[in-house]
């Protein structure tokens, strides 16, 4: 088997799979309050589809799954999906991205079906913020989630937050303290050109040092984790003093391009070599009109023989990605 390298020499051994473009809360950083245009329901794969893909990219060296929407817990019975996906053979880690609203009353079922990893979105504790950002009053219904996930033994849990400056500043230092007093990682995610609404600009993204500062000065000194895998997104620091640590994925100030080794799957049926790309590759269609597995396979070298150097954010050749986030899949 030849592994999917593309032209820079980069190794793909990483797909995100969205399941659904939906979602029950409305982050304004993700999606418009009114009038969110979703995928057809027809076009949106099947579960025995994704499996299919799944299958393939594994025979293409794919070790990795994380399963992301939307919010993928809209997605009914998402555990018989987990159990289809931990059957094939060669996927040796399997992770979830959710926010957290529906994960207490799915959480054992997910476990059962094999599920471990999980990451909870959450920017904020203050219950006003949260409502501020996602235009719903479920933060209570999250934090359910992340202690129901506690009590069942998953893990690693993470917990995402996205940072956007001059809104969040408040919740850095104690979320990061939330996630020492539970063994959780924080992961702090700095605000990214991919909202629907258009409202990213430059000056409104807090960056990955100006949050570790805070952390150093409130709780405590930080050091980067040594011997990290360097292909994964997040640049990691544990406390010095020996509890906990935190993350952050610094897209915007410390662009991680030349490590990357992530495919996504949209909700819909296509295949895109970058969160940003321009262009995609369907695969819906192969997969409905009876492609054998090894054009698939072919589709997908394509796709990533393809991909570029890197986004460019923050210069003038950036274009941002004609999906926004949700569509595109976390």
């Amino acid at each position: 088997m030849t592994p999917l390298i593309d032209s820079f020499g980069r190794r793909h051994d990483n797909l995100r799979i969205s399941v659904t473009d939906r979602c029950n809360i409305r982050c304004f950083y993700c999606m418009p309050e009114e009038n969110v245009k979703f995928e057809a329901r027809e076009h949106v794969l099947s579960f025995e589809e994704i499996e299919r893909f799944a299958r393939i990219a594994a025979g293409l060296g794919v070790r990795k799954l994380r399963i992301t929407g939307g919010e993928p817990l809209v997605r009914k019975d998402l555990a018989g999906l987990i159990r289809k996906l931990n059957a094939i053979p060669g996927i040796d880690d399997l992770a979830l991205t959710t926010n957290g609203v529906l994960l207490a009353a799915q959480a054992e079922e997910l476990y059962a079906a094999g599920l471990r990893r999980i990451n909870i979105h959450l920017d904020t504790l203050d219950r006003e913020r949260f409502r501020q950002i996602t235009r719903r009053d479920d933060l209570n219904r999250v934090l359910d989630g992340i202690e129901a996930c506690r009590r069942i033994g998953y893990g690693p849990i993470k917990i995402n937050a996205v940072a956007v400056k001059n809104l969040v500043e408040p919740d850095i230092v104690p979320l990061a303290r939330f996630g020492r007093e539970r063994g959780i990682e924080i992961r702090y995610i700095e605000f990214m050109p991919l909202d629907a609404q258009g409202l990213w600009l430059r000056d409104k993204v807090l960056s990955a040092d100006e949050m570790l500062a805070m952390l150093a000065r409130e709780i405590g000194p930080l050091e980067e984790v040594p011997d990290r895998d360097p292909r994964a997104p997040a640049t990691e620091y544990r406390f010095t003093d020996g509890v906990g640590s935190v993350g952050f994925i610094a897209s915007v100030t410390r662009p991680f391009c030349l490590n990357c080794n992530r495919l996504r799957l949209t909700a819909d049926g296509h295949v895109r070599y970058c969160l940003f790309a321009i262009e995609e590759t369907d695969v819906r269609g192969l997969l409905r009109g009876g492609a054998p597995d090894e054009e698939i396979a072919a589709a997908v070298r394509t796709c990533v023989s393809g991909k570029w150097i890197g986004h460019q954010i923050g210069s003038q050749q950036f274009v941002p990605p004609p999906r926004p986030m949700y569509s595109i899949g976390g």
